[in-house]
């Protein structure tokens, strides 16, 4: 084998999804334009442009957060308003950024923008240390089970660079932490406007030992944050060609949730329970011999049986949970309130089904991660517990297991909005 052969293609680099979080003015859209920047992943007519603007609004050095501020309502008010996803490459690893809004009215964007996260970027601003939104952030990346967490203390540029300020800011938030369900928490001190401890080390802080951001990017464990054990494979789509050479190509599209199948593999289907052989499996780039999470494939069976959208295809001796009442955490992400009785279409992987809010346990308050018990009325960005009540079985995981088949999101029917998204407990 000569050495061009063993060289990675490009589709072959790891994918790493993290989202930015932290309170309004914390510098996350910055850090990214810094990220951007120092990579060497902003063409030159997007430098001069920001550069043209950063000028026209008289700032004496570049304003960075441009490149990710990209709404004419968020330059205007100078805020992030939505969720603004970027995509970057090093030659380690391939990224996706979403920048999520620091205001309080906006976290519903920050759950979006995190539920599919490898990792969470928590910024606190030097100057202000632990405030509410980063209780907020860090309880919300706990309860989406994000695996890697990272705390960037920003702006140390406006404290001196000082270690004390940088060491307070790490036990207030250790202690918090300690309190919610985090396994890996690093932090870094950086200054995004200066680059310092972004890409390259910074000379103002030789107190601080550990890597800088990229290189924790670059070097996270991540492979293993994925669930393969429980094979579970929601189908999307049958595929029958109409063309006369495939009249007997009968496929199962989709995309794989859990656990590793094979070819040969003894599978069974729910909701039938009807049980076959994988005769083949079909990707985009031809015929595979196994395919994992989170691949997208097409299975074909052995026996023919009637599959179709929204039914799953597991392991016979590894079954999901199948049932109709469905305890949750959910975040409530519409301005119409939610209660007990209330109606709704569920999404739980492929599947759709309705369902009805059988009961209001509590919500939590976000501060004291104290349980309120006496209020069973949801409002915007309130989290809690409910059970719903489905009108006809879900095959789940709890969202600690999968995060895939463990989460749902909730749908107004008369306005086809999504008013809500659950974790499965």
């Amino acid at each position: 084998m000569n050495t061009q052969d063993r060289m990675p293609h490009r589709h072959d680099i790891e994918l790493l999804r993290f989202t930015t979080c932290g309170s309004v003015d914390d510098g996350k859209s910055t850090l990214i334009g810094r990220l951007l920047l120092d990579t060497k992943n902003i063409l030159d007519d997007q430098y001069a442009s920001i550069q043209s603007t950063s000028t026209q609004k008289g700032f004496a050095d570049v304003d960075l957060s441009l490149l990710t501020d990209g709404l004419k309502a968020e330059r205007e008010q100078g805020i992030t308003i939505d969720v603004a996803y970027r995509y970057f490459t090093t030659p380690k690893r391939k990224f996706i950024i979403a920048d999520t809004p620091g205001h309080i009215q906006y976290t519903r964007n920050m759950v979006t923008g995190a539920s599919t996260a490898n990792l969470a970027l928590i910024l606190i601003d030097a100057r202000k240390g632990m405030v509410e939104q980063t209780c907020r952030h860090a309880f919300i990346a706990s309860l989406l089970r994000i695996p890697h967490v990272v705390v960037c203390i920003n702006k140390m540029d406006l404290v001196d660079y000082s270690q004390d300020v940088y060491e307070k800011i790490v036990d207030d938030f250790s202690m918090f932490a300690s309190r919610l369900d985090v396994q890996d928490v690093q932090f870094i001190p950086v200054s995004a406007k200066f680059g310092d401890n972004v890409v390259t080390r910074s000379h103002h802080m030789d107190w601080y030992e550990g890597t800088t951001l990229m290189f924790h990017l670059e070097n996270v464990h991540i492979s293993g944050d994925l669930n393969h054990i429980d094979c579970r494979f929601p189908v999307q789509y049958v595929v029958r060609p109409q063309q006369d050479e495939h009249h007997d190509y009968r496929g199962y599209a989709g995309k794989i949730a859990g656990g590793v199948f094979r070819q040969g593999d003894k599978v069974m289907v729910l909701p039938s329970g009807f049980t076959s052989r994988i005769s083949k499996i079909d990707s985009f780039d031809g015929e595979i011999m196994e395919g994992f999470a989170p691949m997208s494939v097409t299975m074909l069976l052995e026996d023919a049986l009637d599959i179709s959208r929204g039914d799953m295809i597991v392991r016979e001796n590894n079954s999901p949970q199948v049932g109709q009442d469905i305890d949750l955490m959910i975040c409530w992400l519409n301005d119409k309130k939610m209660e007990q009785g209330n109606r709704y279409v569920l999404r739980h992987t492929t599947r759709e089904v309705r369902c009805m809010v059988k009961d209001v346990r509590y919500k939590i308050d976000i501060n004291t991660l104290r349980r309120i018990e006496d209020d069973a009325i949801f409002g915007m960005n309130d989290i809690g517990r409910i059970q719903l009540r489905t009108t006809s079985p879900l095959f789940f995981d709890s969202y600690r297991r999968n995060r895939n088949t463990g989460s749902v999101i909730l749908v107004d029917e008369s306005t086809n909005e999504t008013v809500g998204a659950g974790m499965i407990l």
